[in-house]
């Protein structure tokens, strides 16, 4: 049996089928791998450390605004169709799966005229254009979210859950404190900007820093595309800040660390905060992570800071506010964690062999 796997570009189409995978790898040890994803996109770090072989195809943007590149993407499409049945026809996949993200739809399509089974995940709040279109063609859909399983095509949509990394859940808080030199008074905050990182949650984390780095330790997750060289200053002014462009390996530890998240609203992330039922703060990209964000705000699950009003003090006064307050922590973790169950591993394998039946 081997799985194509396909999406990148962001962190939120990685993140669950690298969950998806650990389930397959225990059950099918014999299963074998691919991965297609975009050539400049986070991806390849995780996907390489997984030991999965990792490849690239062309694929434009399918944007739902005008652009003069909107002009150039049905030819990159066409190329990336063109590339995906070179390569199915070399790889022969026994299915592909997707989580989203542009640079899968070519290969889905491909794996449709190949009558190669697929199996589209949905995560956000609201449906991306690339899983509309997939869908349409696809073996299988699943969704993370309940209410989902009616907006797509009924007869092939099932409710599963967000599948987790199991690995997010095995950090150790002791090596935590040994390898990010964490204070052990202080209580610890994890700041994620998201796999490509943001420049404005950075912004707002080095604003809020000098109010915070007496009160707490602060592990800044920055993003490898941005600049480095203003929040390693701030690193090498206060002993109670690190920063890292990336973690790897090493983010189940801060994880187990923290007693504050600062996120991105990536469904990605939201899930594996759910799942170790963490409180935060999220601050999300305009755009889909907005719905992702007001639907968890609505009903107590999260604490939403709107990146284009908020500032560096509002983003403090939140941190103060809920370090202080341990119960209204503890609320939120339960809360998040019972609206967003994470998928079954039963369930998993029991679409997989539904897809190839």
């Amino acid at each position: 049996m081997k799985i194509l796997f396909s999406g990148g570009g962001t962190l939120g189409p990685v993140t669950p089928l690298l969950a998806i995978h650990d389930v397959i790898k225990t059950a099918y040890s014999k299963a074998t791998y691919i991965w297609i994803g975009t050539p400049y996109g986070p991806e390849r770090l995780l996907v390489e450390e997984k030991g999965i072989p990792f490849q690239t195809i062309a694929s434009g943007k399918l944007r739902r605004y005008v652009s003069f590149v909107n002009l150039l993407d049905p030819l990159r499409f066409l190329v990336g169709f063109i590339q995906s049945l070179l390569l199915l026809r070399r790889e022969r996949p026994t299915i592909c799966i997707s989580a989203g993200g542009y640079v899968s739809v070519p290969l889905h399509f491909a794996a449709w005229l190949f009558r190669i089974p697929t199996w589209v995940h949905q995560q956000d709040v609201r449906i991306g254009l690339s899983n509309r279109l997939m869908a349409m063609i696809a073996t299988i859909v699943t969704t993370a979210l309940q209410t989902h399983a009616g907006t797509l095509p009924k007869d092939k949509t099932q409710w599963l859950g967000n599948p987790v990394r199991a690995e997010i859940a095995t950090g150790d808080l002791e090596y935590a404190r040994e390898i990010f030199d964490l204070r052990d008074n202080l209580p610890v905050v994890l700041a994620l900007g998201g796999g490509t990182g943001s420049k404005r949650v950075n912004d707002l984390v080095a604003e809020a820093l000098p109010q915070l780095a007496t009160l707490t330790n602060i592990i800044h997750v920055s993003g490898a595309d941005r600049p480095q060289e203003v929040l390693q200053g701030l690193s090498a002014r206060y002993d109670t800040y690190r920063v890292y462009p990336f973690l790897t390996k090493e983010l189940k530890h801060a994880y187990a660390a923290a007693d504050l998240i600062i996120s991105r609203g990536g469904f990605g992330s939201l899930t594996e905060i759910a799942a170790l039922q963490k409180p935060a703060i999220v601050i999300p990209k305009p755009g889909h992570q907005d719905e992702n964000v007001e639907f968890l705000s609505a009903v107590g699950a999260v604490i939403l800071l709107d990146q284009r009003t908020a500032s560096g003090a509002a983003l403090a006064g939140l941190v103060r506010e809920l370090l202080a307050d341990s119960e209204r922590r503890r609320q939120l973790g339960e809360r998040i964690f019972q609206l967003l169950p994470k998928a079954k591993e039963t369930d998993i394998l029991a679409i997989l062999n539904r897809c190839m039946i």
